[in-house]
C-alpha cells in the first residue's frame, strides 16, 4: 500500500506529536436549549493568540482545530473570512504547528433549513469545503471533512438532541446517509482544489461487549455499525455485506446505497477517537427484563484491541485524533502513561499508528450545558492538559503536571513510542 506523502514515516523521529482544542458548533437552539459553542463559550474567539500558543509550548507538532461553518458562511455563497485570516497564518506562519483543519464539527449554517436533513447538504458543505480550500491553500494541507459521523447521527438523527431532531434508527440512517454523501463531495471539491491535501477521517470508535453468550449477536451487530460510516464512503457496502438487510429495513434504498458506492473514495488514514471512561459499552439486561448498554473498562483496557480491529478491517496507517481522561490529574496521567505504552506495542507489533493528539489541549465546556440551567462556570470540564486559571491571575491557562510529561514523550519518542515493525513496513 502506498502512504500519502504528508503522513508521518515509520521512525519514531516522525511520530506525530498533536493536540486539539474543543470545537463542537451547535448554534442553534429550541426554547428551553441554549447554543453550544464551544469557542464562544470559552472565550477563544476573544483570546485565540494565547490559547493558540500553549500547542507549541506543549511541544506539538499539530493541533485539531475548527472552522465555525455558521460564521464564516453567513448567507449561502457568502463569506467573511477576517477571523480565520488571522487565526490560520498564526498557526502555520508564527507558531509552526500544522492544522488538521475540522470543517464539520457538528454544526450547520442557520441558513440551511433542516441541516442535516436537507436535500442541498451535501452540496452546499462540499461548496464550503472548496471555498476553504481555495482560500487557505499553501497553508492547510490536512483536513477532516467531518467529525464524528457515528456522535452526529446519533444526536441529530436517532436521540432528536441536536439539529434536525430526528429519531429512532430510520432518522439515525437519513442523517448517516447524508453525512457520507457530504463526505465523499467534500473530499472530491477539496482534491480537485489540492491533489495532495490529506483527509484525516476522524470517527468516535469504541467496543461493544455482551454480559452474557445470547447476547453476543447483538454486541457483534454493534461492532459492525461502528464502521458503518466508512464502509459507506469506501463502497464497502453490497448487497453482501453482514448490515445491507438492515439498511434497507430502515430506509435506505438498494439504488440510493449503489449510488454511494460509485462515488466511494479512499481514506487516506482513519483518525480514531478513545475515551476510556466512554469508549467501552457492555449489553446487559436489567431488572426489568430490557436491554441496558451500560460504560465499562473505565481502564480503556479495550485500546489495543480497538486499534488493531480498524486496522485489520482498513489496512490504512492511523492517527489517535482524540484521546484524555476524565478524572483527578493523577487519573488523567495514568491514562497518558497507559495510552502511550499501548501505541508503543502496536507500533512494535506493525501496527501503523502514526499519530497521537491529547484531546483536549485544555478545559471545555460540558456538552450538558445545552440542557442545563446553572451559570457556564459550572459547566467547565477538565480533561486536557491546561486548565482555565482563576480570574485575574497572570495567565489565562495553568498548566497541569501532564505539560511535562507529554514534554518527555515528545523529548525521547524513541523510548515513548518506538517504530513501527518490520511487518507493516513489508506491507507498504
Amino acid at each position: 500500500m502506498t502512504q500519502h506523502p504528508l503522513l508521518p514515516g515509520p521512525g519514531p523521529e516522525d511520530f506525530l506529536w498533536a493536540t486539539g482544542i474543543e470545537d463542537t458548533f451547535v448554534p442553534q437552539a429550541r426554547p428551553g436549549q441554549r447554543p453550544l459553542e464551544e469557542y464562544q463559550l470559552m472565550g477563544h474567539y476573544e483570546h485565540w493568540r494565547e490559547d493558540l500558543a500553549l500547542a507549541r509550548e506543549l511541544g506539538a507538532q499539530a493541533i485539531r482545530w475548527g472552522i465555525p461553518w455558521y460564521r464564516v458562511e453567513p448567507f449561502p455563497g457568502e463569506f467573511d473570512w477576517s477571523w480565520t485570516d488571522q487565526v490560520i497564518p498564526y498557526l502555520v506562519e508564527e507558531l509552526r504547528i500544522d492544522p488538521i483543519l475540522d470543517l464539520m464539527h457538528y454544526g450547520c449554517p442557520f441558513w440551511l433549513r433542516r441541516e442535516f436533513a436537507s436535500d442541498d447538504y451535501p452540496r452546499a458543505v462540499a461548496a464550503y469545503a472548496r471555498a476553504v480550500a481555495q482560500r487557505y491553500q499553501g497553508l492547510v494541507r490536512w483536513y477532516t471533512p467531518l467529525n464524528e459521523p457515528i456522535v452526529n447521527a446519533l444526536f441529530c438523527g436517532k436521540k432528536g438532541l441536536w439539529p434536525p431532531y430526528l429519531r429512532g434508527d430510520a432518522g439515525y440512517l437519513k442523517v448517516m446517509l447524508q453525512l457520507v454523501r457530504g463526505i465523499q463531495r467534500t473530499v472530491e471539491a477539496i482534491k480537485e482544489v489540492d491533489p495532495g491535501a490529506l483527509m484525516v477521517h476522524v470517527e468516535a470508535t469504541g467496543l461493544t461487549r455482551a454480559a452474557r453468550a445470547d447476547l453476543v449477536a447483538l454486541a457483534v451487530e454493534d461492532q459492525r455499525r461502528g464502521f458503518l460510516a466508512y464502509d459507506l464512503i469506501t463502497g464497502r457496502i453490497t448487497p453482501d455485506h453482514p448490515l445491507y438487510t438492515w439498511l434497507l429495513r430502515h430506509g435506505a434504498g438498494p439504488d440510493e446505497l449503489a449510488a454511494i458506492r460509485r462515488d466511494a473514495v479512499p481514506l487516506d488514514v482513519i483518525g480514531m477517537n478513545f475515551y476510556p471512561q466512554w469508549s467501552t459499552q457492555q449489553i446487559s439486561v436489567n431488572r426489568k427484563g430490557r436491554l441496558e448498554w451500560r460504560a465499562v473498562e473505565q481502564d480503556g483496557a479495550g485500546f489495543v484491541q480497538l486499534i488493531a480491529d480498524y486496522y485489520k478491517h482498513y489496512g490504512v496507517p492511523i492517527l489517535i485524533t482524540e484521546t484524555s481522561a476524565k478524572g483527578a490529574v493523577d487519573v488523567r496521567a495514568r491514562w497518558l502513561e497507559t495510552s502511550i505504552a499501548a501505541i508503543h506495542r502496536l507500533r512494535a507489533e506493525g501496527v501503523p499508528v502514526l499519530g497521537y493528539t491529547w484531546f483536549p489541549l485544555f478545559t471545555m465546556i460540558d456538552w450538558r450545558y445545552r440542557y442545563g440551567k446553572r451559570p457556564v462556570e459550572d459547566y467547565r470540564l477538565d480533561l486536557g492538559l491546561y486548565t482555565l486559571a482563576p480570574a485575574g491571575s497572570e495567565r489565562r491557562w495553568r498548566p497541569t503536571p501532564l505539560v511535562e510529561q507529554f514534554r518527555r514523550y515528545v523529548a525521547d519518542p524513541e523510548k515513548a513510542v518506538g517504530a513501527v515493525g518490520e511487518a507493516a513496513l513489508a506491507a507498504r
